[in-house]
């Protein structure tokens, strides 16, 4: 990487990186860019548009009454280095806080009642026996024939499969319906018989491939593991992590750093465009011409397009349709959570775990119930728990989004299945149409068709959840992708000769 552009020679001003998005995505991808032109001392301006109010996208933190509300996404994994290393970075490393590990168990509803999801249970596969074994979540039935991983053989080479497929060819239906798709709808809101396994989930592919046998493989990685930490005090990170003032604390810091002029809030795209042979403002040429929905022109000599794909690909219309095809191509599903805040007293039936998922085969409107304060310190007041709930289907498209009719659905649910009856002390509704990038079979292959038709844009990046990850670590490292590779554009002798 040529770290921060230089100023061609004979142009009137430095380098110019417009970022249209500032999500977790965009925000990166600035702060990314900042640092390398400080570190090189070499002048890049960078210019972050951002259609609403505030930046951080989908990262919403509020503090309200005591209570610590998150709108979005509420942490992120630590198997995935970007996050906590961006944390690191940015000064903030020790604010990361992980799990309540005296809870660390989550439950299902099955048949109306809540249970506890196996210990070891791995999204699609069990990685204990005895607790799988003896688990009255499935029938013997349903636990013999997931039992039949352990004999079965490799599957037969595809070019892609849903991940119910894989769980159904693997471990049977029961299986798929009482805990896999429950627990894969928790993270990507979809069903499993349209999301390609290669593109969420495969490393249960490669222990097919690798061992034969699923449960094998994690059984031998848990026994590698214990092997491994032998004589080590613990890890240095639990599995789920957050901040402690919340993930909004992520976003104050990049959006701070920034040097002043950089983020425009309030600043909406209608296009980006192939710059024309005209000259550029301040008197020089540039390769990209955005427009703003005042109709404003803004020359650039990169742009990034930190946003869902869908929204990327109606700014690329005009400049390459098929591209814009693609990009619109992709399905995004619509996050509605609802927070809820209670006295402790008013949960008859308290669980000492994080939360509990709920089938599709259970008719609720519910996908999935966290117990934020339980889960992270420092969510609700002494005396107080905070319910953090998932809502999908139907029922939720039938509601309009109304945030009242919403908060019904989860009191209504939640009085059925916790026997909560009161009022709650703080309630928060958020709806997040079109944000959850949903990966369907044959995903990675249009990856591949994208990636080719942005390569015939020299200048041109994309970033954000919708093509190699949907969560926080793989967008951050999405936006530090899109701007390491900017840099070596814009640094490019054909740059530099204009």
């Amino acid at each position: 990487m040529s770290a921060g552009a230089g100023i061609a020679p004979g142009s009137r001003r430095p380098p110019r990186v417009v970022i249209i998005g500032a999500g977790v995505a965009g925000l990166s991808c600035a702060h990314r860019l900042q640092s390398a032109s400080r570190q090189a001392r070499r002048a890049l301006q960078i210019i972050l548009l951002e259609a609403s109010a505030r930046p951080g996208g989908v990262i919403d933190t509020e503090q309200r009454d005591g209570f610590l509300i998150e709108g979005g996404p509420d942490c992120f994994i630590s198997e995935k280095p970007w996050a906590i290393a961006l944390c690191r970075e940015l000064g903030i490393e020790d604010q990361l806080i992980g799990t309540n590990p005296s809870c660390r168990r989550s439950y299902v509803l099955r048949r109306g009642r809540i249970m506890p999801i196996p210990e070891g249970y791995q999204l699609m596969a069990p990685g204990r026996l005895m607790p799988f074994a003896t688990s009255p979540i499935l029938s013997i039935a349903g636990r013999l024939r997931a039992a039949c991983d352990l004999i079965l053989p490799r599957g037969r080479p595809v070019a892609d499969e849903s991940l119910a497929s894989f769980v159904r060819r693997r471990f049977g239906a029961e299986v798929l319906e009482g805990l896999a798709q429950p627990l894969l709808a928790g993270i990507y809101n979809a069903d499993p018989e349209q999301l390609s396994l290669r593109a969420t989930m495969p490393r249960f592919l490669d222990m097919e491939r690798n061992h034969r046998s699923v449960i094998l493989a994690l059984l031998l990685a848990r026994w590698r593991g214990r092997t491994a930490s032998a004589g080590v005090s613990g890890a240095r990170y639990s599995l789920f992590m957050t901040l402690k003032d919340g993930l909004g604390a992520l976003v104050e810091r990049l959006s701070g750093g920034l040097a002043v002029g950089t983020l425009r809030p309030r600043t909406e795209v209608a296009t980006v465009e192939r710059g024309t042979p005209a000259v550029g403002d301040a008197g020089t040429s540039a390769p990209w011409h955005i427009t703003t929905a005042a109709g404003e022109g803004i020359t650039a000599d990169a742009v990034v397009l930190a946003m869902p794909a869908h929204a990327a690909g109606r700014l690329l219309t005009r400049l390459d349709p098929a591209l814009a095809q693609e990009l619109q191509a992709i399905p995004y599903g619509t996050s509605v959570t609802v927070s809820l805040g209670y006295r402790q007293a008013d949960l008859p039936r308290p669980l000492n775990g994080f939360g509990f998922v709920v089938p599709r085969t259970e008719k609720r409107s519910l996908i999935a119930c966290s117990l934020s304060s339980v889960k992270f310190a420092g969510r609700a007041p002494d005396g107080m728990i905070l319910l953090r709930s998932f809502l999908g289907g139907p029922a939720v498209q039938a509601s309009g989004g109304d945030p009242a009719r919403l908060e019904a659905m989860v009191r209504h649910d939640l009085g059925e299945i916790l026997g909560i009856r009161g009022d709650p002390m703080v309630s928060r509704t958020c709806v997040w149409p079109q944000a959850m990038a949903q990966y369907a079979v044959g995903h990675l292959e249009r990856v591949q068709s994208i990636d080719a038709r942005v390569a015939r844009h020299p200048g041109l990046a994309l970033a954000g959840n919708g093509l190699r990850g949907v969560g926080i670590p793989d967008c951050v490292h999405s936006g530090q992708l899109a701007a390491d590779a900017l840099l070596d554009v814009i640094a490019s002798p054909a740059s530099a000769a204009r």
